[in-house]
């Protein structure tokens, strides 16, 4: 597995999920509701990690609360299974490859939220 996105800036790659949802007609503000669920980050916090050009690593390991409900986030992304992953890290890095792509393929936001 490769290993060199957790030293990749957050701040680098989220331009890239902004414009893979807003390609398909989603928003921005859509992408931090993801990421905020996820996550546990504020607007506030958030936004420091993406001044202060986070890596991944820092950016899930300095995460408030990692979702209760990720457990219900399943599927292949990227040709791996997300509930098969070992690595914990990669697999928080593909839970959210996963809920942008759900959220780019037009799915209801109540449905990525698995709520």
């Amino acid at each position: 597995m490769n290993t060199r996105i957790y030293k990749m800036s957050f701040a680098g790659v989220y331009p890239l999920y902004i414009q893979k949802a807003e390609r398909k007609g989603r928003t921005k503000d859509e992408v931090d509701e993801i990421i905020f669920w996820l996550t546990g980050y504020d607007k506030q916090t958030f936004q420091q990690h993406i001044d202060n050009k986070t890596n991944f690593e820092t950016f899930f390991a300095q995460a408030p609360q990692i979702n209760p409900n990720v457990s219900k986030i399943t599927g292949v992304i990227c040709g791996y299974r997300v509930e098969e992953i070992e690595d914990e890290l990669m697999q928080k890095i593909r839970y959210l490859d996963k809920l942008i792509d759900e959220l780019a393929k037009g799915r209801a936001m109540d449905k990525i939220l698995r709520k």
